[in-house]
This record gives structure tokens, C-alpha cells and sequence, in this order.
């Protein structure tokens, strides 16, 4: 799978950024359509932005998003949508009393719309993208939107009741409403095992991840009216500094000649959050920036392998992002995390990565010998 960065959040300095934009995909996606196509990618993400798409409250203008739809259906491309990626119109914040109701409304409007579009078909939707994180960042860090410190509970359990209801609703207007998380896929440790109560706090923040997802699933906050019904796909985001040390005390290296020995496999992962929910997962988000690419790609695709072959439903792994994009709080400095980067050229530059590509490919062989591999077991 293929993901086009879409945030359209505040950034740190409060200036709202537009990654779509600023990538060119906006314009360029059925060319990009027609790029991921050549390495056999048929799905992809990509985000509504609701501070584009809701001009002034409760009313909405979905050209921009019906323009991507052609475009997918034109290049037979399989669109997942976020409706919020980090981003809330001006006027509104999860904090704000309307915040839900307005949410709620952006997404049965949604619905509607994407019904109208595509009778009969199934819409894959991500309500809110990385609940975890962008609670962490605009909760405990003030990095965005509401720019609060120590408030990372409150902001998650508001987001939490926004994403509830806005699901409910969806399917209650279209029982074709595939609901795919998308969470931070981590693993926190000890700094000192053999201390209780080092453990006892690696435990509980490494327990942390799952909250969001819980919530949805009515395990805890039951009275966000959440069940296990609303779950239909799990996706977890994964990157090179998912695995750390409690406390702050620093990541665990994934490419060290001598692997920490508290270090866990990412198909150990995958699979413990595949048995927590028993619902088919996704890897909805994975990358590495510039040399190290091609590695992290052939680890992900082995990796994913040996979770299928232990029976885990892998859906799919999403490259995130396909297309290189800007750091949203230095839009001067460019990722290079894609297979395609952008060179000084602009932001239409697509600079195609051949280290990435050729361990791309021999990757999905890798994941294609594992699949066939759990049909002839089944």
C-alpha cells in the first residue's frame, strides 16, 4: 500500500500547514496513481482535510476530495480515507463544546457524499488518524492544536468521543462503513528489570498504546458508548523509534550489530495486537528516512512475512509516505523517507529512489511466498 502524507494541522509555531498541498499530490495524484501502479501498489490512503473541506460550520465542499475519487477510479486505485488527519477547522479545537457535534456531522455528510459517488461499494475510513500521538503532541507537548501541556488524557478521551459518535453515526447511514484505526505501534521496557518498580511504569506506559483503541471497543470509558462492533480493521503505525526505554531514556536501536536483548520483533507486535482484538491488522504507516530506506523495507516485508506465517490476517503494509514530504514544523526540510523523493526542483519533483524500489519489490516476494504459504496450510 502507498500513503500520501495529508496532514493539515497547526504546527508548533501555529501556522497552519497543507502537506497535501505542499507535496503537489493535490495535482499530480493521477501521475502518482500511475507511479504506484508500476510497482503493483492498488491501495492507498489519503485524507479529506477538514479545515479544507468545512469552510464555515457545517457546510461543506467536497471537490477536492471528488477529484482523488476520479482519480482512483479512472488509475483502479483503492482509496482509505482519513477525515481527520491532525487537522481541525480554525474556529474549533477537540476541547471546544461543539466539537463533537460538528465532527459528527463532517462525517455523516461524508458518507453521504461518498454513497452518492460509489453505490454499493465500501467505504474505508479512518475517523481520526494516530489518536495516541496527536494527544501526546497537542496534549502533553504543545506541539499543535489545542497546544496544551499535561492535559494528554483529556485531549484523547475528548478526540475519543468526537471518533465514537462520528463512527456510530457512519454506520448507522451505511452499513458499508469499514472502520481502520490507525495507532502507534510501540514497545516500551525497563531500564532496570530487576527493579519492581522501573517494570511496574515500563508496563503501564507501554499499556498506554492500546487506550484508543480500547475506548472504541467499549473496553474502558464505556460511557463513550464504544463496543467491539465499531472495529473492523486494525491498523498499527510503525516506525524505526517505536521501541524505547521507559522514561525517556532513550530508543532501542533496530539495526544494531547486537540487538538489545529487550528488543522485540515487529512480528511480535504485530501479532500480540492481533490477538488483543482478534481483527484482521494492518500496518497502516511504516518508513525510514534517506540511506537506511532500503533496509528498514526488506525488515518490514521479512517481518510481516513471519506474522502471516503464524497465522496473523495482515491486510496490508502501507510505505508512509510513497512521495517525500517537508517536516511540518520546517517545511524547508524534505523527509526523504519515500520511494520517490524532491529535489530542489519543487515539490512536483519525483525522484524516483531505486534502492527503495528494488527492495520493494523483492519484499512483496517475500510477503507473496508467505501468503501462499497459509493457503495451501488452509
Amino acid at each position: 500500500m502507498a500513503g500520501f502524507e495529508c496532514t493539515d494541522q497547526m504546527n508548533a509555531s501555529g501556522y497552519r500547514v497543507d502537506l497535501l498541498e505542499a507535496t503537489g499530490h493535490l495535482e499530480l495524484v493521477r501521475e502518482d496513481y500511475s507511479r504506484i501502479r508500476s510497482l503493483g501498489i492498488r491501495t492507498v490512503r489519503e485524507g479529506i482535510r477538514w479545515s479544507v473541506v468545512e469552510p464555515a460550520p457545517y457546510q461543506y465542499n467536497f471537490d477536492p476530495v471528488l477529484h482523488m475519487m476520479h482519480a482512483g477510479r479512472e488509475k483502479g486505485v483503492q482509496q482509505i480515507w482519513d477525515i481527520c488527519h491532525f487537522g481541525y477547522p480554525d474556529d474549533l479545537s477537540p476541547f471546544h463544546p461543539r466539537f463533537t457535534s460538528r465532527f459528527v456531522s463532517l462525517c455523516e455528510a461524508f458518507t453521504v457524499f461518498y454513497t452518492q459517488h460509489h453505490p454499493g461499494q465500501p467505504l474505508f475510513v479512518t475517523p481520526v488518524n494516530e489518536v495516541s500521538f496527536i494527544s501526546w503532541l497537542g496534549g502533553e507537548v504543545a506541539g499543535t492544536a489545542p497546544y496544551c501541556t499535561k492535559n494528554g488524557w483529556d485531549l484523547k478521551y475528548a478526540l475519543m468521543r468526537a471518533y465514537i459518535a462520528g463512527v456510530k453515526a457512519m454506520k448507522q447511514l451505511s452499513p458499508l462503513v469499514k472502520v481502520v484505526t490507525t495507532e502507534p505501534l510501540v514497545n516500551v521496557v525497563s531500564a532496570d528489570p530487576a527493579n519492581p518498580a522501573d517494570v511496574e511504569t515500563a508496563a503501564w506506559e507501554h499499556e498506554l498504546q492500546f487506550q484508543s483503541v480500547d475506548m472504541l471497543c467499549g473496553r474502558i470509558c464505556p460511557e463513550l458508548g464504544g463496543s467491539e462492533d465499531l472495529l473492523d480493521i486494525v491498523g498499527f503505525n510503525y516506525y524505526y523509534d517505536n521501541q524505547w526505554v521507559a522514561g525517556g531514556r532513550g530508543i532501542l536501536g533496530w539495526n544494531d550489530r547486537v540487538l538489545d536483548p529487550r528488543w522485540s520483533p515487529l512480528s511480535d507486535l504485530l501479532e500480540a495486537g492481533y490477538l488483543r482484538y482478534n481483527k484482521p491488522v494492518l500496518l497502516s504507516e511504516t518508513s525510514h528516512p534517506k540511506e537506511d530506506r532500503p533496509i528498514w523495507i526488506e525488515m518490514v516485508a521479512a517481518e510481516s512475512a513471519a506474522a502471516i506465517s503464524r497465522g496473523v490476517p495482515l491486510l496490508g503494509v502501507c510505505l508512509y509516505p510513497i512521495i517525500d514530504r517537508p517536516d511540518w514544523d520546517h517545511l524547508h526540510i524534505w523527509h526523504h523517507a519515500g520511494i520517490w523523493d524532491t529535489d530542489s526542483s519543487g515539490k512536483y519533483a519525483r525522484v524516483l529512489h531505486q534502492e527503495s524500489v528494488d527492495a520493494l519489490l523483492a519484499g512483496q516476494q517475500v510477503v507473496a511466498e508467505a501468503l501462499e504459504g497459509q493457503r495451501l496450510l488452509c
